[in-house]
């Protein structure tokens, strides 16, 4: 009797930085899914900015976050606490990471050859998964405003001036254009599921889909594309948005709208969270999500309880805005099983 192997199920996340590290370390429990992780190359800010000015390459940190996230169990667990480590001391060191700082090094050591550094950290983290960088072109995250003017750097536009991150963003690209890695496009291609989010809407989302090719990529292929709904608003990206004005931005940068849209439905947040999150002119994102809306229609719409009951705590040396409330890894991976038919 001839025993057939199940084929596993190929899934692309394309993201980077805390909601693609949580939604990988919850999915890379489940043998059945072969993983992959498309990741934004335009971060500017914090230790990225001296890894790009001062080292000339390209910025590591959203990579760093996903090998950790992929990295088997079977790995040194002190190697993985040694890839997440932020330096808090040192003149020009505070602040760093030190896988930041190993990836620096191991590219140096093959003469500016990224990839090739990429690939043997992968080895050493011993990484289940395959990690893509969108491109390896070196380029900026633009955006245009509703007062028209322009901003140029993923780190200001995450991180705006108070005064203009009040203005709606128009339109996003990248300057000089960068051409899409071959292998993104293929595992978008090949994927049976495609997931959008959590995560920086348009500096960790968008960014890698308004890389040439990556959008007709996803435009035609046959996978399910996953959408997951960010918890809260972000000022300078998404203020006052609601679960639909995701859902069109989507539509304009693809031209095509999420097979299946994940919102969480938890309720109320701790409103000391809710407190502090105010003084950052953000706010739970609101579900308006009708299935009377003609884009809607044929759209799954999955609603569950998806919060983590943890709350972020930043370490000092870290000079950068991040969310304190953050979905939990296991429940969404529960939700993608569901959705993969499982």
């Amino acid at each position: 009797m001839i025993k057939m192997v199940k084929k596993r199920q190929k899934i692309v996340v394309i993201g980077g930085g805390t909601g693609t590290f949580t939604i990988l370390s919850g999915l890379k429990k489940y043998p059945q899914f072969e993983l992959s992780a498309i990741v934004s190359m335009m971060d500017s800010g914090g230790s990225n900015r001296v890894i790009r000015d001062e080292f000339g390459l390209l910025p590591t940190s959203d990579i760093r976050q996903v090998m950790v996230a992929l990295a088997s169990h079977n790995s040194d667990r002190i190697l993985r606490k040694l890839f997440t480590y932020r330096y808090t001391k040192g003149v020009g060191i505070s602040g760093m990471t030190f896988g930041n700082l190993f990836m620096a090094a191991l590219s140096d050591i093959y003469k500016g050859d990224q990839k090739k550094a990429i690939e043997e950290t992968c080895k050493i983290l011993n990484v289940s998964g395959n990690i893509i960088p969108v491109t390896f072109d070196k380029t900026n995250l633009v955006a245009t405003y509703s007062n028209g003017k322009k901003i140029s750097g993923e780190h200001n536009i995450d991180e705006p001036e108070q005064s203009q991150g009040e203005y709606k963003i128009t339109n996003l690209e990248v300057e000089p254009k960068a051409k899409a890695n071959k292998d993104a496009v293929s595992a978008i291609k090949d994927a049976d599921y495609v997931i959008l989010g959590p995560g920086d809407f348009y500096t960790s989302t968008l960014s890698n889909v308004v890389v040439d090719h990556i959008s007709s990529a996803l435009r035609k292929t046959q996978a399910k594309l996953i959408f997951i709904v960010n918890l809260m608003t972000k000022f300078g990206e998404t203020n006052d948005f609601k679960a639909m004005d995701f859902i069109h931005e989507i539509k304009k940068y693809i031209d095509r709208v999420p097979d299946i849209v994940v919102m969480d439905n938890s309720g109320s947040f701790p409103e000391k969270i809710i407190k502090k999150y105010r003084t950052e002119n953000a706010k739970p994102v609101e579900d308006d999500l009708s299935s009377n809306d003609p884009i809607l229609k044929g759209i799954t719409i999955i609603r569950k309880s998806l919060v983590s009951d943890k709350v972020y705590n930043k370490p000092t040396s870290d000079v950068l805005n991040r969310s304190l409330i953050r979905h939990d890894s296991i429940k969404l991976a529960r939700v993608i099983l569901e959705c993969c038919g499982h």
